[in-house]
């Protein structure tokens, strides 16, 4: 079995986890969410972030090992499906990753 090229996700610098309370990765329509992706292997690997609909947000080359960087923002609330996918070579990669954006902040 070969290595995986996708090595960690995280979101506003806090390691992505499905199991971790969602409320961490919880922001406010119109802020900013730092998506990392980091990437293991040799050469160039190319990155894409992809909304539920299979529509490209954002795509990058990024030298592996190393770390793809983007923020996205999400003007409306609303529970997002992101798909990362990574293509080295070959190879193919993705990870979904649900994001939840709020129409205000919590108070308390």
């Amino acid at each position: 079995m070969s290595d995986q090229i996708i090595k960690f996700i995280k979101i506003n610098n806090l390691q992505y986890n499905t199991l971790r309370d969602p409320q961490v990765y919880r922001r406010v329509a119109g802020e900013a969410l730092r998506i990392q992706v980091g990437v293991g292997g040799r050469g160039a690997v190319r990155v894409t972030l992809a909304d539920e609909k299979g529509t490209n947000l954002v795509q990058g080359d990024v030298q592996a090992p190393g770390t793809f960087s983007h923020e996205l923002t999400f003007a409306r609330p609303g529970v997002r499906i992101v798909t990362i996918g990574a293509q080295h070579a070959d190879r193919s990669e993705s990870r979904d990753m649900r994001l939840d954006i709020m129409a205000h902040a919590w108070v308390g």
